[in-house]
């Protein structure tokens, strides 16, 4: 399934609505524009097997460069709006991307992209054009609008967000089918745990380069759903959005959910949810508080799940089952997980370790980097992948996360797991974000320290430092509380909710050149 059937079949509907402005793209123009974008890569030599990239803030044009990719049997790299030239330019040369499709307004940084990938021979612009740019609108304009003759179903190509290093390329193979065979991976999970389907509307509030929002926007267009798109997160547009669209379905991060949470109560009433069936949230650790706030206030259609960009597996927990495991990110429902220590012996139930899921054979690897691929796996089983996460399972079989293994403090010899205090922190009415990490400490190796956003309105002093200090020794057992807190005016979190923890932490252990990447 894909928006060619719907094409055929209700041509008029909407596919894609831009949320603040009501503007709209019909499945037939969907279709139409991204057979053209397809019909021009073709002719640019473009086959099944190569690559093609968007570097765009969230725009309606996006969702046609996306299908003309994946219809064409093309790998797509969706390349993050908000980095550097040279940290664009590095993934884009990095993926070896034939095409470049970019926008007017990412202009002062797209100027610069051609110095990095001289591999990249078509450079398209949408909303006007600059030097070295050619017009997307009028290129594809005189290409045909029909579908070329096979059309072999692509696959996205996405980088890790950079949050530890260096982002990494995650390569998964092309499966040889047409476009026409199914709604893929994304798709089949949505219609199984969700219940996606043609009377779906869509509400993605996140940045569209990033795995989760654009994997389930593409997935519903293939069910052919309606996409409701943000061109940015804001709390009251949010609402606002789930009340004027009807939207059934939606997918947040825990950030979200926190600032619509610490809105004024008056700002939170008044809307009308009653179309809205599912939530579903992911991408970061929810702090229990915070999921348990969500459930009274929009009932028991709070639905997460946890995996990676990378599919080597995916747990998933329903509202109920969240209430009676609270913290639990659910049981696997793709791959069989297994939790090991740092020598690969698999643990007990409760002790935590590396979270590994098994899989038939490996999903994936890293592009061009065979080293970082071998370490995600298992030293004995080759088929056995991790992500670098840290987590028990209950005797039940629920995956509980305690943090990732690069954050672990150890403080005299005791390993502390950062996220269970920012869980406990993040819930203190005057925090508005909490990073926790060790630093150093001649006595005991790391100390804990928290560093703190803190609300709108509110004071940064020692007086409050004091506080939240005392907060956690009233919310957690004294050898994990943070032996200080400092103050940063806003944390360096993507929208994506992702937290650049490195980049804190780093000030503190005197490196130098840390950037996000």
């Amino acid at each position: 399934m894909y928006p060619g059937r719907w094409a055929e079949e209700s041509p008029d509907r909407n596919a894609v609505v831009h949320a603040t402005t009501g503007e709209t793209v019909t499945f037939a123009e969907l279709n139409d524009r991204s057979n053209q974008l397809a019909q021009l890569m073709w002719a640019e030599g473009l086959r099944a097997g190569d690559h093609v990239a968007i570097f765009m803030e969230n725009h309606l044009r996006y969702f046609e460069v996306v299908w003309a990719a994946l219809r064409s049997g093309l790998y797509l790299t969706t390349i993050n709006r908000y980095l550097t030239d040279e940290e664009a330019g590095y993934i884009l040369d990095n993926c070896e991307a034939k095409v470049l499709v970019t926008s007017n307004k990412l202009g002062e940084i797209a100027a610069r992209l051609p110095e990095f990938a001289p591999g990249c021979s078509r450079w398209l612009m949408v909303d006007g054009v600059i030097d070295g740019y050619e017009p997307y609108e009028t290129t594809i304009a005189a290409c045909p609008a029909r579908p070329l003759e096979e059309e072999p179903a692509g696959q996205f190509m996405l980088y890790s967000s950079g949050t530890t290093g260096r982002p990494k390329g995650i390569l998964r193979p092309l499966t040889g089918a047409s476009i026409r065979d199914d709604a893929g991976p994304v798709g089949a999970l949505q219609q199984l745990l969700w219940g996606f389907d043609t009377d779906t509307i869509y509400l993605s509030p996140a940045p569209l380069y990033h795995s989760a929002p654009i994997g389930f926007c593409t997935a519903t267009l293939a069910l052919g759903g309606t996409v409701v798109m943000m061109p940015r997160f804001d709390e009251i547009g949010a609402l606002r959005a789930i009340e004027e669209h009807r939207v059934t379905h939606s997918q947040w991060v825990p950030t979200m959910f926190t600032r619509m949470l610490k809105l004024p109560p008056e700002d939170r009433t008044g809307f009308d949810f009653s179309s809205h069936r599912v939530a579903i949230h992911a991408a970061a650790p929810c702090p229990a508080g915070i999921k348990q706030q969500m459930i009274d206030w929009w009932g028991p259609i709070i639905y997460e799940y946890y995996g990676g960009t990378e599919l080597n597996g995916l747990t998933h927990v329903t509202s109920e089952e969240w209430l009676a495991h609270p913290g639990t990110v659910g049981k696997p429902v793709i791959g069989t997980i297994h939790i090991c220590d740092e020598d690969g012996r698999e643990l007990p139930n409760g002790e935590p370790g590396i979270v590994f899921f098994e899989l038939p054979e490996m999903p994936f690897r890293y592009l061009k980097d065979d080293a970082k691929t071998k370490d995600a796996q298992h030293p004995e089983h080759p088929n056995w992948s991790a992500l670098g996460d840290v987590g028990y399972v209950d005797d039940d079989g629920f995956l509980y996360l305690t943090d990732r293994a690069t954050f672990m403090i150890i403080s005299g010899g005791v390993n502390i797991y950062p996220q269970e205090i920012e869980d406990a922190m993040i819930l203190h009415e005057k925090v508005a974000d909490v990073a926790v990490i060790g630093v150093p400490n001649e006595e005991m190796g790391e100390e804990v320290k928290a560093v703190v956003q803190v609300a709108d309105g509110i004071t940064a002093d020692d007086a409050l430092a004091e506080e939240l200090l005392a907060y956690a020794r009233e919310h957690i057992a004294h050898y994990k509380c943070p032996r200080s807190v400092d103050f940063m005016d806003e944390l360096p979190r993507l929208p994506t909710g992702k937290l650049y923890k490195r980049i804190i932490k780093d000030a503190y252990w005197g490196k130098t050149g840390s950037r996000i990447v």
